[in-house]
């Protein structure tokens, strides 16, 4: 007896197994896979569970298996228990089994937190035995989708109350399936929905506003940088439609085919607008002429991988535009150090500091990617919410640069417009403007004023102060006019010691009298400037349009004025009609 005791066990234990061999591939699989069985998921009264620790996986590298094969051979498949880790298969396909048991009446849904893989199909047994079968994926018309939406979603068995086993079969080669899987009811499938759709709303309308003025100041000025920004912007929008699931659910639901081409286009020609951009931003140039042609030719090579990728689509073609786009990322982050460091231009410092917030959040989608870090509203937004805040920076550093290159524009064309001294226009510019303020005060019926000034004491402040003197009296002459003028008004030097201000319609003889008297009284006021010293001003003043008078003319006539008043005159502000009788008398 002792001794045929573990004779008579081994021998049960061989039938046994026996048994278990022939009693059918379902058997197997539930008796023979880790734990006997998956731990299936049971939702109760929740709105939604995660499939994390819940589910398993395994990577088919012929790819050819059937759900049929794959269900029969489960119990010899080696699975693994899928948490967070990433799920690659650069060859075949992914399958992914769980079980769950949804609450009768109440429909239930598996939902895919990536619209960026190829194909996914959703297989499980209906009460009669048969398979179902259920396809989503960027491969396929979002309108084909048994859940149309953003991302994909399938419908699970209803009225089930024991446990459901599903099969899920992942089929791309481009790259790793790190996205969650979530069983969610139908009330909190559409909260979900409906509140990341109001989030992705504001952030493309932000995006699209930030486009559009690119665009604009582009086209109005003329400025590289601004389209390019632009160009960046759209190529970044249309990115993130592809991959966050929207393009394809409102533009191009009936299409799969756009939707593969934005997915592809995306990030090499959107990288290659960036690094053209920085470019243009920091030019590289005046470093190094060798340096600037390198980042040319990185634009060129990652323009023309895209476009490989765009024709033969597969996992070698992607692999060299991501080291490209790894290679014009080092050489984007290697222009702004160095034109920080450089520290030449304010808008350069703007460009590095749109890059920390990308950086810091980008963290957050890698640590999911790596298996580090769980599923969360970081990890999967935040390269949108870096780029909400990156865009904005980088408009107002485009925006900066150029409007410093406007200021030394027009700076540029004031000169050739305006007296080296004292920066005032000169008598052509003042006799253009006055052409265009007669013929506006002809055409409303207004009235517009000239003052003339001549600073008379000019020849004596040089023999008494020297010529240093007689310019800082023209450049604080210039200063008074300045202040004087309100708006639209112009000030202008028109001769060696002359200088005219024009008032604009509409105006009146007493404003024209009161501009003069302050002009008069401000030289009379000693300034630091000069110090001892006092501006003696002789002014003359009418009121605008005269008959049969153009802008030249009425400024030589306001200048002869100017040589009827003597020294010895009393007034040192006078009409110009009052003048002209006088002389007449």
């Amino acid at each position: 007896m002792t001794r045929r005791g573990p004779t008579l066990r081994c021998w049960w234990a061989l039938w046994l197994w026996l048994v278990l061999a022939c009693s059918g591939p379902a058997a197997h699989a539930e008796a023979l896979m880790p734990g006997g069985g998956l731990p299936p998921v049971v939702v109760g009264n929740q709105q939604e569970a995660s499939l994390a620790e819940h589910s398993l996986y395994w990577i088919d590298e012929s790819g050819t298996m059937s759900v049929d094969l794959v269900e029969a051979r489960a119990a010899e498949i080696p699975w693994r228990v899928r948490k967070r880790e990433n799920q690659r298969a650069p060859v075949g396909a992914l399958w992914i089994v769980f079980d769950a048991a949804t609450p009768p009446g109440q429909p239930w849904f598996l939902e895919v937190g990536s619209s960026v893989n190829d194909r996914l199909e959703l297989f499980y047994r209906d009460r009669a035995g048969r398979w179902v079968l259920q396809e989503a994926g960027s491969g396929i018309d979002v309108s084909a989708w048994p859940v149309p939406g953003r991302l994909p979603t399938f419908t699970l068995a209803a009225d089930s109350v024991q446990p459901v086993r599903y099969w899920l079969r992942v089929n791309d080669s481009h790259g790793d399936f790190v996205a969650p899987l979530s069983l969610l009811r139908h009330d909190a499938l559409q909260v979900h929905r409906e509140g990341e759709e109001f989030v992705l709303g504001c952030y493309f309308g932000v995006l699209a506003l930030v486009a559009l003025g690119a665009f604009v100041n582009g086209g109005v000025f003329r400025d590289r940088a601004s389209v390019t920004l632009g160009v960046c912007i759209v190529l970044l929008v249309f990115g993130q439609l592809g991959r966050s699931g929207l393009g394809g659910q409102h533009l191009w639901s009936g299409s799969s085919a756009w939707n593969d081409v934005v997915l592809e286009l995306w990030p090499g020609a959107g990288v290659a607008a960036g690094l053209w951009l920085v470019k243009i931003l920091t030019d590289p140039a005046r470093l190094s002429r060798g340096l600037d042609l390198g980042v040319e030719a990185l634009i060129a090579a990652l323009l023309g991988a895209t476009a490989l990728h765009l024709v033969i689509n597969n996992a070698a073609s992607l692999t060299l535009v991501l080291s490209l786009t790894g290679l014009a990322l080092v050489a984007v982050l290697s222009m702004v150090l160095w034109g920080c460091i450089a520290g030449r231009e304010r808008h350069v410092r703007l460009v590095a500091i749109a890059f920390v917030p990308v950086a810091v959040l980008a963290v957050f989608p890698l640590g999911r990617d790596m298996g580090l870090l769980p599923a969360n509203v970081l990890t999967r937004f935040g390269l949108y919410l870096g780029a909400l805040l990156a865009v904005p920076i980088l408009y107002y550093a485009v925006n900066s640069r150029l409007m410093e290159r406007r200021e030394a524009e027009l700076r540029a064309s004031a000169l050739v417009r305006a007296d080296p001294l004292t920066g005032l226009p000169h008598r052509q510019a003042m006799t253009e403007r006055l052409d265009s303020s007669l013929t506006h005060a002809r055409t409303q019926k207004q009235q517009c004023a000239l003052l003339c000034i001549r600073l008379s004491n000019l020849e004596a402040i040089g023999e008494e102060f020297g010529r240093e003197a007689v310019d800082k009296a023209l450049v604080v002459t210039a200063s008074h006019l300045r202040r004087l003028s309100l708006g639209y008004d112009m000030a202008a030097r028109l001769g060696q010691r002359e200088f005219a201000l024009l008032i604009e319609a509409p105006t009146t003889r007493e404003a024209a009298i009161s501009r003069a008297q302050q002009l008069v009284a401000s030289g009379l006021r000693e300034v630091a400037a000069l110090p001892g010293v006092t501006l003696r001003y002789h002014v003359t003043w009418t009121l605008l349009p005269r008959p049969q008078l153009d802008g030249a003319a009425t400024v030589q006539w306001a200048v002869d004025g100017l040589d009827l008043i003597t020294p010895e005159t009393r007034k040192a502000i006078r009409s110009l009609e009052v003048v002209e009788e006088s002389v007449l008398r």
